[in-house]
């Protein structure tokens, strides 16, 4: 087995479960994520190593999977969300394991709200406007405490990384 084989067996599931969590279509998931790997087998000598690979594989599916949605007029960007998509993004630390477990330690210590706006977001996928009516606020509020407790965890985390 090649170690291009070796690399799509080992990391196909993790992107193609990334995908579909995204696209909540699994067939869509499965073109999106064969895309991906036939990206970065052309691109492999791109890869500076300084992530997980299975980070760098679900980064160019989540941009094959934006370039889907855009040709198919599913979706637009602003200037802001194409700069905010090539920022760190906590969600790819949460797809590594072993940096799932100092995401959810760092979690464990943040004060209220945070905490639990943040876990309703990313883990019960929750729009802002159910957390801010939860916490009988408005979702601008949600949208507000989310991005102040994303923060303090990618801070933490880049200390970590």
């Amino acid at each position: 087995m090649t170690e291009l084989e070796k690399l799509y067996r080992t990391y196909f599931e993790d992107v193609y479960l990334y995908i579909l969590s995204l696209s909540k279509n699994r067939h869509i998931a499965e073109d999106i994520t064969s895309e991906a790997f036939i990206k970065a087998i052309e691109s492999i000598d791109t890869f500076r190593g300084t992530c997980d690979i299975r980070v760098w594989l679900c980064q160019i599916a989540k941009h094959c999977y934006f370039s889907y949605l855009r040709k198919n007029k599913k979706f637009t960007f602003t200037d802001k969300e194409l700069k905010n998509v090539t920022e760190f993004n906590i969600d790819h630390l949460i797809i590594s394991k072993e940096n799932s477990m100092k995401v959810h330690e760092i979690l464990h210590k943040l004060k209220n709200p945070y905490k639990e706006v943040f876990s309703l977001r990313v883990f019960s996928e929750l729009s802002f406007k159910q957390i801010g009516s939860l916490f009988g606020k408005t979702d601008n509020w949600a949208c507000v405490t989310y991005h102040r407790a994303r923060k303090k965890i990618q801070e933490e985390m880049e200390v970590y990384l």
